[in-house]
C-alpha cells in the first residue's frame, strides 16, 4: 500500500516526540520525507512517565491519564505535520505510533512476560481522523521474543547494501544496533542481527539535568571536561546484560537512577563532571563492544538518534573503533532524528499490508509476525 504515512516516536530519553510525514513506496521500497517535526515533552508529563517506570501509587489510573496526555501531544504533532505539508488528513493512509515504554519484561515471571507502552490508539484515531497502528511489541513477546528492537528489518530495507557490511547504531535513551552483512550471494535479511547495547542517553541526561539543570549534555561538552573514573566504569560494566548473548533487550527497568545510585554508593563522592565523563564512556563502550557479536564484517557504522549529536560521544566511539567508518545516517539522505519515526511509518505500512515486520534472528521469537493493532478512523 504505497502512499502517505506518519510515524511518531517518543523514546526512552523522554525529551519529546519526533514525527515525520513520508511518502512510502513498495516493490522496490522507497521513502521520501515530506515534513518533519518535534514537540518537547511537557515537564509534568515527563515526570509522570518517569515515575511510571517504577512501582508507584494508583498506577492504573495514572497510566491511563498519562497515555491520554501523550496522545494529545501526538495529535498536536500530526496537525503540525499536515499543516507544514499542506496535506489533508484524508490523504494519509495511517499513523504508526509507538507509545511510551514504561515496563519491558519479555520472558520474565511466567515464561511470556510483558511489555507496556502507554498509548491510546483509539483516542489518536478519534483526534486525527486517520487510521492508527499501535502496540507493535506485544505480538513478538507473545511468540517468545524480546519485542525489541523493532527497527532492524527497517534498517535492512533502507540501509542494507549488496557489497558492503554495515551497522546502524541508534543512540536513544537506550542504544540498539543492527548488523547488516553484505547482501551478495545471500537472501535479503540473511545473517541480520540486532539487539540492545545498553544505556545510551538515559543515564547521561538524568545526571546532567540533576547537576546542571540542562536536560542533556549539549554535544558532550560537560563530559569532555571530566575524567573517567576507572573504578566506577568497571562497576558499571559489571552487569550481566553486557555479556549476555543476543537476542537481548533492556530499558529503564534495569538502567535507571536507582541502578546508578547503587553503583555510586561503592565509592567516595565523586565530582559530578567525572561521573558524567564515566557515563559517556559507559555508553560508548557498551556500543563499541557490540562488535563482538557481528555476524560478519561491518566496517561502516551509521549512527542515528539523539546521541548522534553528542560530538564527544561520537569521538570516543571512533577512537574505540579505529577500523570503522563512522558517520550519521545523514550521509545516506535520512536525518539521524528521522530514522525511528520513519521506521514506525514503515511498520504501519507493513501492518496494513498484513506483512511480517519482525525477524526471529533479532528478537528470538518462534517466527516472523505481523506487528501492530489497527484502530480505524
Amino acid at each position: 500500500m504505497p502512499g502517505l504515512y506518519i510515524g511518531l516516536m517518543s523514546g526512552t530519553s523522554l525529551d519529546g516526540v519526533d514525527g515525520v510525514l513520508a511518502q512510502l513506496g513498495e516493490a522496490p521500497f522507497s521513502a521520501q520525507v515530506i515534513a518533519r517535526g518535534s514537540l518537547d515533552m511537557p515537564p509534568a508529563l515527563r515526570q509522570e512517565l518517569l515515575a511510571l517506570n517504577a512501582p508507584t501509587d494508583n498506577e492504573i489510573h495514572r497510566a491511563a491519564l498519562a497515555a491520554n496526555a501523550l496522545v494529545r501531544l501526538y495529535a498536536q504533532l500530526v496537525e503540525r505535520l499536515l499543516h507544514t505539508a499542506q496535506v489533508p488528513a484524508a490523504q494519509v493512509r495511517a499513523i504508526g505510533a509507538h507509545g511510551q515504554t514504561v515496563r519491558h519484561q519479555p520472558g520474565a515471571f511466567d515464561g511470556v512476560g510483558y511489555t507496556v507502552q502507554l498509548n491510546q490508539g483509539a483516542l489518536l484515531a478519534e483526534l486525527t481522523g486517520i487510521d492508527v497502528v499501535a502496540d507493535f511489541r506485544s505480538r513478538d513477546v507473545a511468540a517468545g521474543g524480546q519485542g525489541a528492537p523493532l527497527v532492524p528489518p527497517f534498517h535492512q530495507t533502507v540501509f542494507g547494501d549488496a557489497q558492503q557490511g554495515r551497522a546502524v547504531l541508534n543512540i536513544g535513551g537506550i542504544s540498539n544496533i543492527t548488523f547488516l552483512p553484505a547482501q551478495t550471494d545471500q537472501p535479503t535479511g540473511s545473517g541480520l542481527l540486532g539487539f540492545d547495547c545498553g544505556p545510551g542517553n538515559a543515564l547521561m541526561d538524568a545526571w546532567c539535568e540533576q547537576h546542571t539543570g540542562a536536560r542533556f549534555d549539549d554535544q558532550g561538552q560537560w563530559a569532555a571536561q571530566g575524567q573517567v573514573h576507572a573504578g566506577l566504569l568497571a562497576a558499571l560494566l559489571d552487569e550481566a546484560f553486557f555479556t549476555q548473548t543476543p537476542p537481548k533487550s533492556t530499558g529503564r527497568d534495569l538502567f535507571n537512577r536507582a541502578w546508578l545510585d547503587g553503583k555510586l554508593a561503592l565509592f567516595a563522592p565523586l565530582a559530578p563532571v567525572d561521573v558524567q565523563a564515566t557515563l559517556t564512556e559507559l555508553s560508548a563502550q557498551s556500543c563499541a563492544q557490540s562488535l563482538h557479536w557481528a555476524p560478519g564484517p561491518c566496517l561502516r557504522w551509521l549512527v542515528c538518534g539523539g546521541g548522534a549529536r553528542n560530538l564527544f560521544l561520537m569521538q570516543r566511539l571512533q577512537q574505540m573503533l579505529p577500523a570503522v567508518e563512522l558517520s550519521t545516517t545523514q550521509v545516506l539522505g535520512i536525518g539521524p532524528q528521522d530514522v525511528e519515526a520513519l521506521a514506525f511509518a514503515w511498520l504501519a505500512q507493513q501492518a496494513l499490508r498484513a506483512q511480517p515486520a519482525s525477524l526471529p534472528s533479532v528478537t528470538g521469537a518462534r517466527g516472523a509476525r505481523i506487528l501492530g493493532a489497527i484502530y480505524r478512523a
